[in-house]
């Protein structure tokens, strides 16, 4: 994402007089806390290192900056010109339930489809589509987290089926295939452990994301774990660096969200990306057996392989492998122990009201 290029030593100046004109020309964003404003914004200023400038509120916003509270910088009205026929091509884009043409959306905003293209991506740092494909991925990130169904929720995502989901779920569900080798070779991975009535919640994670999260019974068994799971690895323990991870995972626990979103950084194949991903769309509260898993992905004979799948996933409750089943109903293996699996679907049956 490339960030607002025009005279940044003016448009600074302007954010030190907190100059009202200068809203609706720009945005900046501060990014030691993640946060953009408007030029006028009263809050207490950055570090000019930490300031960053965007065009638009929707491009600080592509880059991941959420808007602040106190000047609510995406409610700006912008001026008449280049910009604001952006804005409205943003606006339309954010509406959409089904993807827009160039022809149409340039229409809208009386651009060439051409002339759209180039300045809707210079100034937003992605193609509408690329944008108009984020903003459905939010869209299924935020119903994933409510109470509403996960078919429901592909759906009003606008995924026509829920093959196309699993297709995208390693963007979607931040499932990317891990930046280190076998055995955490050349990663450095921060691990600690937390309390929780289950026992300890252990994660592991690379700069990139969540490689390993399970339950232990003790600090011992989780220096194990890690050591067997990353033996090539660098590995720190360290519980404030996964303190955010293991607040998103509380949440869970606590019956605050239905499925704990968390960028992921995991080692997989083609096959256990596909049976991990099918897991992701279960509902809390239902289950599924290794069968129909299998059947799911069109691989009928393949049962043993999702149940290796399952057994072989190094991120537990993030890919909810507890909600598979052997065929007669019997739990199956569970890395974390029966007790806690059959503890879980409870929870999260009496949460869904089953």
């Amino acid at each position: 994402m490339t960030a607002f290029k025009t005279d940044t030593d003016r448009n600074w100046q302007r954010v030190l007089d907190r100059d009202r004109t200068a809203d609706g020309s720009f945005v900046y964003a501060v990014k030691t806390t993640g946060i953009y404003c408007r030029p006028s914004c009263p809050s207490r200023k950055p570090k000019r290192e930490n300031a960053v400038f965007f065009a638009l509120p929707e491009a600080a916003r592509q880059a991941g900056y959420r808007p602040c509270k106190r000047c609510r910088p995406q409610t700006v009205v912008l001026a008449d010109g280049p910009l604001a026929r952006i804005h409205r091509a943003c606006e339309i884009l954010d509406a959409a339930e089904d993807p827009v043409t160039l022809e149409d959306l340039g229409a809208a905003v009386g651009l060439s489809p051409t002339h759209l293209q180039r300045s809707f991506t210079q100034t937003v740092g992605v193609s509408p589509k690329a944008y108009w494909d984020q903003r459905r991925a939010n869209r299924l990130k935020r119903d994933l987290k409510s109470e509403a169904s996960v078919t429901t929720a592909l759906y009003d995502a606008g995924y026509g089926s829920s093959s196309r989901l699993y297709e995208k779920a390693d963007k979607i569900l931040g499932m990317t295939p891990a930046t280190y080798g076998k055995g955490g070779a050349g990663a450095r991975i921060t691990y600690g452990t937390a309390p929780t009535d289950l026992g300890l919640l252990l994660i592991a994670a690379t700069e990139k994301g969540v490689c390993f999260l399970g339950i232990v019974d003790a600090d011992d068994q989780a220096d194990a774990e890690i050591a067997r799971e990353f033996p090539k690895a660098e590995r720190i323990r360290d519980n404030g660096g996964i303190a955010a991870a293991v607040a998103t995972i509380g949440d869970y626990l606590k019956g605050k969200t239905p499925h704990p979103d968390l960028p992921l950084d995991v080692r997989w194949t083609a096959f256990q990306r596909q049976v991990w991903a099918h897991l992701v769309t279960i509902p809390p509260g239902e289950t599924r057996t290794y069968t129909e898993v299998a059947e799911a992905l069109g691989k009928p004979a393949a049962i043993r392989a999702v149940a290796r799948a399952c057994a072989t996933n190094p991120v537990s409750l993030v890919v909810p492998c507890h909600r598979v089943f052997r065929t007669d109903g019997s739990l199956a293996g569970y890395r974390w122990g029966l007790e806690r699996k059959a503890t879980l679907l409870k929870r999260e049956r009496a949460r869904a009201g089953g």
